[in-house]
């Protein structure tokens, strides 16, 4: 009834000098979202915030005021600016048609581009700023470089011998989210893609102020071209979200995201989720081959004789992203994390299964547990043969009682959960298919199965009970179990379904009012 991961059943053949061959998904760390999937989604109908509630679980929607960001222009070694409108430097203006060069402290004016000296200024910090402070001034005010024209918001100077960029914050991502994403999404339905996208550069900005990360142009942190980047498309995006950010335990959340999950997220500061949206990616699918002699000399272990995948997530193909690598050979055997060797053989991502492989990698949770999905509940993590595991916190050894307890929840589950899908149709009712095994929920006093179209919750105090549509949508955004807890009653109404009237999901925890008209939920 379920869909385990197929294993590869050929045999490795691993003689000096030979190859190995891995058949992987995904571009990038895939931690966080999934860029190419937050597109999928958004040509779906989903809006920008269900995508960030999607990847970024835990997290709550916050607002910050415009701060200013302090970039470092990796490119550039001087600061010889000019403005059409004029600029400032200290407490001096500087007529429109002049430039100002700085070299340390002192600030000359000239006239023009390399021109005659008109006056030198001192300055407490070496800066140039615009005519006028602020976020949004018009193009006029921007300061230009000399020479190059590149054209920057905010302020230009020096940090120590460095050349940095003093910019309002909506204004910095302004010059991020372009170099970061494929602009044309907005005009094949992904606008809300590159909504999100600005949400999540805004946050990363401010997650890396808040413990001094130094923040650069480059992928280091991320790619900022200034003005000369920037398009009206994904202008209206950071407008649409103006100071919208992600907070986790009272900070700004690492909202980390890459170019393509390959259709499960990696779930290092965030649950890991299944990334359906990513179908759409032309990353989903590779393969690459590697000579042994490479990877033996990478990992140190003389002749190679071995490179299995032996643990991996059980979300998606083969298996799932893998989670450790042992490599082999007549030097040694080191175990690796998967994204290690993702890093130092330069794969695609770290979701990848080895051509071959006869012996099928243990299944292990993500690091940050499994996440609930606002379309199906709590992705399925089967383990070889079926058998289910938590989602979060892995079973006790045998012999410490904790694994019987779940044993007794799992099969109290089975009963009742079995018991709410014959009652609402079985496979051709209203849930459909079951699409994984039943597990236990993220405080472990629980258990869930996902269906086609919906999710049974059982709980020992609670009952079984399904939910749909809007309901489940909302539980998810809400904080699921960890907020409300479990379900008391049937919800099973639709995204597209003819409630019309506000209709009420009753928790363990409390009410959830759904109003279908605009799908916004509160809670009572």
């Amino acid at each position: 009834m379920w869909a385990v991961p197929q294993t590869v059943k050929s045999n490795v053949d691993l003689t000096v000098g030979g190859e190995v061959t891995l058949i992987g998904h995904g571009n990038g760390h895939g931690r966080g979202m999934g860029q190419w999937g937050a597109f999928g989604y958004a040509k779906q109908g989903w809006s920008s915030t269900q995508i960030l509630s999607h990847y970024y679980g835990g997290t709550t929607a916050g607002k910050v005021d415009n701060v200013d960001v302090s970039v470092i222009l990796t490119g550039e070694s001087s600061v010889n600016v000019f403005a059409d409108a004029g600029l400032k430097v200290g407490e001096v203006a500087v007529a429109p048609g002049q430039a100002v060069s700085l070299s340390g402290s002192t600030a000359t004016i000239t006239d023009g581009c390399g021109g005659g000296v008109v006056q030198t200024v001192e300055l407490p910090r070496s800066m140039v700023s615009p005519i006028t402070a602020g976020p949004g001034r018009p193009v006029p005010e921007l300061l230009k470089m000399c020479g190059s024209n590149e054209t920057f918001r905010g302020s230009l100077g020096f940090d120590g011998d460095r050349v940095i960029n003093v910019v309002p914050l909506d204004d910095y991502v302004k010059g991020v989210v372009p170099k970061e994403i494929i602009v044309s999404w907005a005009d094949e339905g992904g606008a809300e893609a590159l909504k999100a996208q600005a949400v999540a550069a805004r946050t990363y900005a401010l997650a890396s102020m808040d413990i001094s990360k130094p923040i650069d142009d480059t992928q280091n942190s991320q790619v900022y071209g200034g003005v000369g980047a920037e398009d009206p498309r994904t202008n209206a995006a950071v407008d649409a979200t103006a100071g919208v950010v992600l907070m986790k335990d009272g900070k700004p959340a690492f909202t980390e995201f890459s170019s393509s999950t390959g259709g499960a997220t990696d779930g290092r500061d965030f649950p890991a989720v299944l990334d359906e949206g990513d179908t759409i990616s032309p990353y989903r699918d590779w393969t690459a081959t590697v000579s042994s002699d490479s990877i033996a000399s990478t990992f140190g272990v003389g002749s190679l004789t071995g490179f299995e995948v032996i643990e991996a997530y059980g979300m998606g193909a083969e298996n799932g992203r893998a989670a450790t690598v042992r490599i082999s050979g007549t030097g040694g055997t080191v175990d690796v994390p998967a994204q290690e060797v993702r890093t130092k053989l330069q794969l695609r991502s770290s979701f990848f299964s080895v051509q071959g492989q006869t012996t099928p990698p243990a299944i292990v949770a993500p690091p940050s547990g499994v996440g609930s999905t606002p379309t199906g509940g709590v992705p399925a993590i089967p383990a070889p043969g079926g058998t289910p595991l938590p989602t979060g916190e892995l079973p006790a050894t045998p012999g410490t009682g904790a694994g019987d307890l779940v044993s007794e929840l799992l099969a109290l589950a089975e009963a009742a959960i079995g018991g709410k899908f014959t009652e609402l149709g079985g496979s051709s009712g209203v849930l459909g298919e079951a699409l994984g095994p039943i597990l236990p929920t993220t405080s472990g006093t629980g258990a869930v199965q996902q269906f086609q179209n919906g999710s049974v919750f059982f709980g020992p105090d609670t009952g079984a009970h399904a939910l749909g549509g809007l309901a489940l949508l909302n539980f998810a955004l809400q904080g699921g179990e960890s907020v409300l807890g479990l379900p008391l009653e049937d919800s099973l109404s639709t995204l597209l379904g003819p409630v019309t009237q506000v209709f009420q999901s009753k928790f363990a925890g409390g009410v959830l009012e759904v109003d279908p008209a605009t799908g916004q939920a509160s809670r009572k």
